[in-house]
């Protein structure tokens, strides 16, 4: 079934914006989005896609298709690639226009000729246009299978419609879960990605776990389960127990802000898969979600996270702004986890412009044959925020540090081989030459001082 479209007014003013933009390139026209033969990373055919994700969960629901398309189009110019939102919030979902979903929130009854699934087609079709991937969740599986509405007897009837909706999509991800425990409904989940996958094999499926969890704990081993997404959340190193309705439980683990952890946890599993930060601490949410008196997480620690996530052998990582995933548009109404700024205001923020240079960085080497090398380190990696990350390939190094410590390094494997060393500043993206280090065999580089941050970004090709 093609996907709707209701607004052919707007869509022909988006089509001529496109076309004076020399259109945008669609990564899937070189190939069906698929992960790489090692198993580590994603493709496009044969070329290599760094996941760089922003998080716009309620974007059917907050915004109009105008609205939309400024914010699509926004991200597309910041190197963003995968947009992840979720169809239906709440059993009763409405959208700008007051539109719903259901019939009174009944998964049975589904407006299937309403104007909420024409606008869902809109912007997804704008997507589309503009070259990005929406890695769309059918349903918020917190609320709404938790809470029993998606259930094993209206299920299969609401996967035949947005299944057959949606079929011919070239730039979906389908996500199951939505911030919710596996073990809340395995069944019903699985049942989920299987149909999905059976409908399009070529189609990637995930599913998006709670808070300080990884998909792996449950669905590591199923075939419909092609990459794992983890989340690792929005709390301090402090905040481990913080007596609320998010705690975990002991055998899911918790690594405060160490996000590298859940990487390597999941990087270290059989069969191997890609492994990819869900939901790391969005920019400006209050540190712990339920306290107002916190600080919040800004810009640098936005990098940090990222930064980690991918030297640690994430396939790509996935931003996210308070404002933005719930497009806080009122300042009259109070926002979820401290929201304090219009999302769009938001969409200028400098943690979200900056992850284009960590993409950047990646795709200028052949990084899907790179690997987490820590060994290379010759000190202590450190603790916490002292914590310093090394990536390497066969013809590059890449270590960062937040706190701007002195990183001494073997370079024994680059023997032989002509080296220059650069600091980038990942707040700008600027690179600036250090020296050569051709035939050396260790090297010790400390980060210079600057006024926009103490992470520093040590690159050696």
């Amino acid at each position: 079934m093609k996907l709707e479209t209701n607004d052919v007014s707007h869509l022909e003013w988006m089509s001529e914006e496109a076309d004076k933009e020399n259109k945008y390139e669609k990564p899937w026209e070189n190939g069906s989005l698929r992960v790489t033969g090692n198993g580590r990373y994603f493709c496009c055919g044969d070329t290599p896609f760094f996941w760089m994700g922003d998080t716009a969960w309620l974007l059917f629901h907050q915004l109009t298709s105008r609205e939309a398309y400024c914010y699509l189009r926004g991200r597309k110019e910041l190197g963003y690639n995968v947009i992840l939102a979720d169809f239906l919030h709440t059993p009763e979902q409405i959208n700008m226009a007051g539109e719903s979903a259901l019939e009174e929130g009944d998964f049975s009854r589904i407006k299937k000729d309403g104007g909420f699934w024409k606008h869902v087609d809109q912007v997804i079709k704008m997507a589309e246009e503009l070259g990005l991937y929406m890695g769309l969740l059918p349903v918020w599986g917190s609320s709404i299978v938790a809470g029993g509405s998606l259930n094993d007897g209206n299920l299969d009837g609401y996967l035949d419609f947005i299944l057959d909706r949606y079929h011919d999509a070239p730039n979906l991800i389908w996500i199951v879960g939505g911030d919710v425990r596996g073990d809340v409904n395995p069944g019903l989940f699985c049942r989920m990605g299987r149909r999905m996958k059976e409908d399009r094999p070529d189609r990637l499926v995930g599913y998006h776990p709670f808070g300080r969890t990884s998909s792996s704990l449950w669905f590591h081993e199923e075939d419909w389960l092609d990459f794992n997404l983890f989340q690792s959340g929005h709390r301090r190193y402090d905040q481990t127990e913080l007596g609320a309705w998010d705690d975990n439980s002991e055998k899911e683990g918790c690594f405060g802000e160490d996000c590298w952890r859940y990487v390597k946890r999941d990087y270290e599993k059989l069969p191997v898969k890609p492994v990819l930060d869900g939901e790391p601490s969005y920019e400006w949410v209050v540190q712990g979600l339920h306290d107002l008196t916190q600080p919040y997480w800004k810009a640098a620690d936005v990098r940090r996270y990222a930064y980690w996530d991918v030297f640690a052998g994430a396939a790509g990582h996935t931003y996210g702004h308070n404002s933005i995933m719930q497009f806080y548009r009122d300042l009259s109404q109070k926002g979820a986890f401290g929201a304090k700024y219009l999302w769009s205001d938001a969409i200028h923020h400098p943690g979200g412009a900056q992850m284009i240079h960590l993409k950047r960085l990646m795709e200028s080497v052949d990084y899907g044959n790179g690997r987490p090398a820590q060994e290379l380190l010759l000190m202590e990696e450190g603790l916490k925020y002292d914590y310093v990350s090394v990536f390497a390939g066969g013809n590059f190094l890449f270590a960062y540090t937040c706190t701007g410590r002195a990183i001494r390094l073997s370079l024994t494997n680059f023997k032989g081989k002509i080296k220059s060393a650069h600091w980038m500043d990942p707040v700008t993206g600027m690179q600036t030459f250090i020296c050569e280090v051709t035939g050396k065999e260790e090297a010790v580089f400390l980060p210079p001082e600057r006024e926009d941050g103490s992470d520093s970004v040590l690159v050696i090709r």
